[in-house]
């Protein structure tokens, strides 16, 4: 799942809110900066604010603080997400449901044997 969450092409697969996203640095990582292309067509530069590599990743969106996204392991094969949002920005958390039955959907997918 932690994958999922830092390929920055993977994120219009699972963020509603997402059309595109571009990083502009070679690795996801503390302070890696790039671009997001909303459903609306607006192109809004990022920053990673926080990182802790397999576990937890933060960021800022326009220069305001948006989403944490926090990785748990619950097994060798499960895991699950959360995410975060500032008081503010409380309404978005109905996106982040939506993200987040996206990304349970992609993790099922990743898993499920496939018969020939």
């Amino acid at each position: 799942m932690w994958e999922l969450l830092i390929d920055v092409g993977c994120w219009p697969e699972w963020g509603p809110s997402v059309r595109r996203a571009t990083l502009a640095t070679s690795r996801f990582e503390l302070g890696s900066k790039g671009f997001v292309r909303t459903v609306i067509g607006l192109e809004l530069p990022f920053e990673v604010t926080r990182f802790e590599e397999g576990r937890s990743w933060s960021w800022s969106v326009a220069g305001c603080p948006a989403t944490d996204h926090v990785v748990e392991a619950r097994g060798p094969d499960m895991s699950s997400v959360a995410f975060g949002v500032p008081w503010i920005a409380a309404p978005y958390l109905v996106v982040c449901r939506m993200a987040l039955r996206r990304l349970d959907e992609l993790g099922r997918q990743e898993v499920t044997p496939q018969v020939p």
